[in-house]
């Protein structure tokens, strides 16, 4: 997703899972006995119905803009909606169908020259910041590539030899999982463009749900630490490599806030200079927020007598003071934390209090792509969903992580320098797509994703 899951086109976070190398040589599945055919049969048609599930979320997310919307690209690091839809088709085309059916003829050859993104070994392609350059083929032409490629993937689906099958479920998974990365980065980026109208038009009707009851207090939950197993088994289900090797890592005490930051405690942060204060800043980030004017999180507005508002896809609104801050970068999450006497973090003491946790929250609704407050509950609150958590760590490879080889070693390896981690997911993340594991990542200065704060202390 990025100069980082969520630098690379779209954040960087693009990496292979388990068994891809047996996937991409074509291992035959199975003795073709017929309980392997039976099992298969269902995979098939389980595989079938999620791949139709899918591809209908990502065109429902774009049916509310107009051509126009769907051209803009509002800075580098953002794409056009109408290349967010070409671009995950042409992975379907090209990583699965040009590779798996023999003799395959592409539907158009430029448009590996057009939505390719950071794949290098694959060919040319269309420099990044260019995207939105691109006024042609309009919005139907894409629309009528993806009818196109869905229409040949659920006829192979159902038909490929067997011999192909596993290859063929490996990497429609992971072209899956890819798409819904791209759900997300069509509505975070389709809000910066919106932000940048004057007329602030929402993408949506204006929707806002109170909880309807008190918001959940501040409080430390501590955690004795010590050795923890942390990263995702082989099996079962899909993961992405930059999650695996499981491995064993040890954790001093800590405790963690019970839910995250709001935007009322981000406010007494302001208030109290925290934007003008150095001692609280990183010098990177200092040097940051000084070049970019930065006083508030992205999206947010002073309005004198008559408080603070932000702009969200619905339009813009008075700021709820016990909602979730989010569009904040590392560097001020970080300044927060110091600021609060406390710290970011890691991204193991994060997923050693969340392995515990089912995976369930505030996920993609398009009706209302918001962080909403916690009203509710006991222990550790909003873990996933409604803002992803920076934490203080550096994107690195887990001890005996191995990229693949070949053009697929571009995925993910590659990224893996200068970004920190981010956990948990948001109010724009698929709720099916995410897991305590996973591993998003971004540039410290990246704000327009919905990112947000937990914090973290010491125990002595």
């Amino acid at each position: 997703m990025r100069v980082g899951r969520h630098g690379a086109d779209d954040g960087g976070r693009r990496p292979i899972p388990a068994g891809m190398a047996r996937a991409m040589i074509g291992e035959p599945c199975g003795n073709g006995d017929a309980r392997t055919a039976s099992r298969t049969l269902n995979e098939r048609e389980a595989l079938l119905e999620r791949f139709v599930a899918v591809r209908k979320l990502t065109d429902a997310l774009a049916v509310s803009l107009s051509a126009e919307d769907q051209c803009i690209q509002p800075m580098p690091d953002a794409s056009p909606t109408k290349w967010h839809l070409g671009h995950t088709t042409w992975f379907f085309e090209t990583v699965i169908l040009a590779a798996l059916v023999p003799d395959y003829r592409r539907v158009d050859e430029r448009f590996a020259y057009l939505f390719n993104s950071y794949y290098e070994s694959l060919g040319p392609r269309l420099p990044r910041p260019r995207r939105g350059m691109i006024t042609r083929p309009g919005i139907e032409d894409v629309r009528r590539y993806r009818a196109e490629i869905d229409r040949r993937m659920e006829r192979f689906l159902r038909s490929c030899d067997p011999h192909v099958w596993e290859s063929l479920r490996i990497l429609t998974e992971l072209g899956l999982n890819h798409e819904q990365q791209h759900q997300e980065l069509i509505l975070t980026d389709i809000k910066y463009a919106l932000s940048l109208n004057p007329f602030e038009p929402a993408y949506g009707p204006r929707k806002h749900v109170s909880g309807g009851g008190p918001a959940v207090g501040f409080e430390w939950l501590d955690s004795p630490g010590g050795t923890v197993v942390v990263g995702h088994e082989t099996k079962p289900g899909f993961a992405y490599d930059n999650e695996m090797p499981r491995h064993s890592v040890i954790l001093p005490p800590y405790r963690l806030g019970n839910r995250p930051v709001t935007c009322g405690e981000y406010l007494d942060f302001i208030a109290d200079g925290g934007y003008r204060c150095p001692e609280f800043w990183l010098s990177d980030g200092w040097a940051c927020a000084c070049s970019e004017g930065w006083n508030s999180p992205l999206y947010w507005r002073d309005e004198g007598r008559d408080g603070w508002s932000l702009f969200t896809l619905h339009g813009r609104r008075a700021i709820d003071p016990d909602e979730p801050v989010c569009h904040v970068s590392f560097y001020e999450a970080a300044a927060y934390a110091a600021w609060a006497e406390a710290r970011l973090p890691t991204e193991f003491e994060w997923e050693a209090a969340a392995s515990s946790e089912l995976v369930a929250g505030n996920f993609l609704n398009p009706e209302l792509v918001h962080p909403q407050a916690a009203v509710a509950g006991e222990g550790m609150l909003q873990l996933f969903g409604d803002t992803w958590e920076w934490t203080r760590s550096s994107y690195d490879p887990y001890p005996g992580f191995r990229p693949m080889t070949g053009s697929v070693a571009e995925y993910n390896g590659k990224f893996m320098v200068g970004q920190l981690v981010l956990r948990g997911g948001s109010c724009a993340s698929p709720p099916d797509h995410l897991r305590a594991t996973y591993r998003n990542f971004f540039p410290p200065g990246a704000r327009w994703q919905f990112s947000g704060i937990r914090l973290a202390q010491d125990l002595s």
